[in-house]
């Protein structure tokens, strides 16, 4: 099926290359066509007006994917959720935070999260994270992949969040 596409391919595309015919009407008008007319003049292209297509060069493939040896994959790594200086509201200072991470995480990478510099889950595959009790105020999150001995190989930006809680005033 592919041999004899290639062959028609082949067979039509001197047809389709056309030359241009350009001839005046006797009302003064320029017209175009592929077919001869009488008085027609053959159109010449130059060089420059042809359109050229340069297409960046492919990915260095080193560095994108995992080797049978298991070495460093480039992750791109984002916090998806809270957005940049979002404030969230819990009276029980609970936070979830949610990763975006591309490529898919390798089985034997783990991901962890900072708060405000310190570690605050274990290293772990998934990339929702849930923090509890945390004081109001402002953090900020950091979410790093790890390997297995933990050699740092990608990290978030750092992601202002702001947490409010009711506080009680105690009664006087």
């Amino acid at each position: 099926m592919r041999l004899g596409f290639l062959v028609l391919m082949l067979l039509v595309s001197p047809f389709i290359h056309a030359t241009v015919y350009k001839w005046v009407d006797q009302d003064g008008k320029i017209h175009f066509s592929d077919q001869p007319v009488k008085n027609a003049e053959v159109v010449e292209f130059n060089k420059n007006t042809e359109n050229q297509i340069k297409l960046p060069p492919p990915p260095s493939p080193s560095n994108s994917h995992l080797s049978p040896t298991g070495d460093k994959i480039n992750y791109r790594m984002r916090i998806a959720s809270p957005n940049e200086e979002e404030t969230v509201r819990s009276n029980e200072g609970n936070i979830s935070i949610a990763l975006q991470i591309e490529p898919e995480l390798a089985p034997s990478h783990l991901l962890v999260l900072f708060m405000d510099g310190k570690q605050q889950s274990d290293a772990q595959q998934s990339g929702l994270f849930q923090v509890n009790n945390v004081d109001r105020g402002e953090h900020t999150f950091i979410i790093k992949a790890l390997t297995q001995d933990g050699k740092l190989l990608a990290s978030t930006l750092p992601r202002k969040i702001f947490l409010h809680r009711t506080i009680q005033n105690r009664a006087r």
